[in-house]
Formats: structure tokens, C-alpha cells, sequence
């Protein structure tokens, strides 16, 4: 019998080793896992999770039965130290665990605050995994004082939460505003303005120097020279893509794991798939952060590891949750030149990317309809007019039709 053995518990491993068995394979399955919990949802942490709005057993992909009763072996709070692509092993501490084919879905890591600044006091959070948020969850209690460095989604909704929570709230963000480096100029200005009603204070074009403490962080001085009190801090400063096995294992590496488009690496017996793997689009390369893409690419690697020689679509989309407002993105705005704002009562708007007359990508704020109509006209290749969009008292159904 062939084994299959798949690296990293999450979203896009659950996904695969189910996609496997469902799809008919008969051969052994392994799926290991670093934590010691089964595979679970991720974006549930920072929000309703860390809100205690869930609890942890909702947070699990599947019942921890599944595995078992899907002839599955689930090898929990296991760490891969190697891989060798020769002998076709992988090593977990002093066993060396066959395969015939290896998935790697091992995700990413969070950047955090260098120890030269103070990274690595007591009361220095990152936001990324079960064990970082049940570590930060008894901070957030009302008047508690909360530095967050990053003003990406990650920094947004930890501030979101806290805000409701009743803590006193600074993010400050390096660049020249908020969720510069992934939206428009008027999707930050809607967020900032959302956070502003909440109390949260957003300093833009400023950076951390360095935290102050012995042991425990108890301030910080920020780029400007302003000194704040703090009760803890989170760094939201990005992540990167757990690479370090594929790297030691002689693997290409390119932005993430290199795959072709069907989630085979430069090794013919090893596909990745998530976080982890870049792959190709459109002409050029990309690596998608987002549990659809970590779902999708992992279900067509089972398919080819089955033979279907199936290549991945990417369709691009995204959400975030922050106080009563969902944000879903559809497409990719990489690239853009003009946008067009349709603004409708409260809080709904939704900004439109183009390039050259060509839609890329949707923001929608509380407008689903915008989001729906905006993912079908990207995924089919087309357009909508401008004029239309711009207005908020038309109809954009109609653009499908166009």
C-alpha cells in the first residue's frame, strides 16, 4: 500500500487528507501536526474566539472522530525535523516515517518585534496560532492599555476587539496610512474612520523604537519620540511562509514553496499547497494568504496526486471582521490606476479597482451584493462600466448581463 503523508494541520492539510479519502483513495494517509489539538479555523481566533463568543470545540475543522473513522492517522503535537527527498522519509524525532508522496502544508510564521527592541519581553503577543491567543486572552480585560504595531487586517481586528472590549487602544502603522500596502486610499479612510469611532488611536507614518521593560513590557517609545504606558503589545507586522523543512530539503523556493500548477515541487513526489506555496497566475507567480486558496489548492492536490493532472484556478477572495463591519474582497488589486467609490447609506460602500478599464478587484463594506456581483464579473473575465458602479442608486445586476 502507498503512503501518503501530509506536513502541517491546518486548513490546507485537513483539506487534503479529506479530499483524499473522499475523492476514493484506498492508500494510508498520515497528516501530522505541530499543535496538540486537531486541525482548526484560524480567522475565528482574533475575533470571535479571543472575544469568548466561541468556544474552542467550534473552532475545530472537523470532529477529532473523523480521522480515525476516515482511516486517517492524525499524529498530533508532532514536529517534522527533516526531510529526505532521497530515501523518500520524514523524521520525527528518532522515527523516520516513509512516504511515497508528501504534501507540504506547513502554512506560515508571524514576524515578530526583533529582541534588540524589546521583542521579546513577557507581554509581547503575536496573533497566529491557538496558544498565542489563549496566551493573550487574560490581557484583554476593560482599561487595560494595548499597544498594536501593524495596521494591516491582523492589527485592525485585534484592535477592533479590544476597543469593544473596553481596553484603551493605540496602532501605530510606519507607513503613510493603514492598509497601505494591500487596498486603496479610501478603503483605509473608511477604517481608519470606522476605528476612530470606536477610540481607537491610529498614528500613521509612525514607527515602534524600541519597548521598555525588565522582564514585562510597561511602555514603549515610538519613532517620534513619544513615550506610551502599556499593559502589553501585539506585533501585526506580516507573516512569512513556513519554508525552512522545503529549504533544508533542497526544494525551490520562490516567495514560498515553488510549485507548478498543479502543486508539484521541484521534487516529483512532493506538492505543496497553502500559505506556504507560490505558484503560477497569470503569467507571473503569486502566493495567496487566505482560506480559500489554502482549501482550493490543497483539494486539487489530492485530485493529482490521484492522477487527475489537474491544474489550479486561483479565484481570489478575502474577508475580515472588525466591530459590525464584514469586509470581503474579491480579486486582486495588484497593479491599478483608477478606482471608482460607491458609497450607499451607513456603513456600505464598496470601492471598485481598474487597470486600463479593466475590473480587478472589489472591496465591499456591509454590500454583499457588490461583492457577489463584483467575484462573478472577475472570475468571468469581465468588466463593469464605470458609470454604473460610480452611481449608488443603480442596479449592478445588470452588469452580469453586459
Amino acid at each position: 500500500m502507498r503512503h501518503i503523508v501530509v506536513i502541517g494541520a491546518g486548513q490546507a492539510g485537513s483539506s487534503c487528507v479529506a479530499k483524499l479519502r473522499n475523492s476514493g483513495c484506498k492508500d494510508a494517509i498520515t497528516l501530522i501536526g505541530a499543535e496538540p489539538v486537531p486541525p482548526y479555523q484560524r480567522p475565528p481566533l482574533s475575533k470571535a474566539y479571543l472575544m469568548g463568543d466561541m468556544a474552542l470545540e467550534r473552532l475545530f475543522l472537523r470532529p477529532e472522530t473523523f480521522y480515525s473513522e476516515s482511516d486517517i492517522t492524525l499524529r498530533m503535537d508532532a514536529e517534522v525535523t527533516a526531510i529526505d527527498p532521497a530515501r523518500r522519509t520524514v523524521t520525527l524525532g528518532s522515527e523516520a516515517l516513509h512516504y511515497d508522496d508528501l504534501v507540504l502544508t506547513t502554512g506560515s510564521v508571524p514576524r515578530r518585534l526583533p529582541s534588540s527592541i524589546g521583542g521579546d519581553l513577557n507581554g509581547v503577543f503575536v496573533v497566529r496560532d491557538l496558544a498565542d491567543v489563549d496566551a493573550m486572552a487574560p490581557h484583554f480585560q476593560a482599561g487595560k492599555r494595548v499597544l498594536i504595531v501593524g495596521g494591516g487586517y491582523i492589527g485592525l481586528e485585534a484592535a477592533s476587539v479590544a476597543a469593544k472590549l473596553g481596553l484603551e487602544v493605540t496602532l501605530v502603522e510606519m507607513a503613510e496610512r493603514i492598509l497601505q500596502r494591500v487596498a486603496t486610499p479610501q478603503t483605509s479612510d473608511y477604517f481608519r474612520d470606522l476605528h476612530h469611532s470606536h477610540g481607537v488611536n491610529i498614528l500613521e507614518g509612525t514607527g515602534l523604537d524600541r519597548l521598555i521593560g525588565e522582564e514585562t513590557v510597561t511602555g514603549a517609545v515610538l519613532s517620534d519620540g513619544t513615550e506610551l504606558s502599556v499593559d502589553f503589545v501585539i506585533a501585526g507586522v506580516g507573516i512569512a511562509p513556513a519554508t525552512a523543512l522545503a529549504e533544508a530539503a533542497g526544494l525551490a523556493i520562490d516567495n514560498g514553496i515553488k510549485v507548478d500548477a498543479q502543486g508539484r515541487t521541484s521534487d516529483p513526489h512532493i506538492w505543496a499547497a497553502g500559505d506556504c506555496a507560490s505558484f503560477p497566475y497569470r503569467g507571473g507567480r503569486i502566493r495567496l494568504e487566505s482560506v480559500p486558496n489554502a482549501i482550493d489548492q490543497a483539494e486539487v492536490v489530492a485530485e493529482n496526486i490521484m492522477g487527475a493532472e489537474k491544474e489550479y484556478i486561483a479565484k481570489p477572495w478575502f474577508w475580515s471582521d472588525q466591530y459590525d463591519v464584514k469586509l470581503q474582497i474579491a480579486g486582486l488589486n495588484t497593479g491599478y490606476t483608477d478606482v471608482v467609490s460607491r458609497v450607499g447609506v451607513g456603513q456600505t460602500a464598496s470601492f471598485w479597482y481598474y487597470r486600463d478599464g479593466d475590473l480587478l478587484a472589489v472591496d465591499a463594506m456591509n454590500d454583499s451584493r457588490a461583492y457577489m456581483i463584483g467575484k462573478r464579473l472577475i472570475e468571468a473575465g469581465k468588466t463593469a462600466d464605470p458609470a454604473v458602479v460610480g452611481d449608488p442608486g443603480a442596479d449592478l445586476k445588470p452588469l452580469l448581463q453586459a
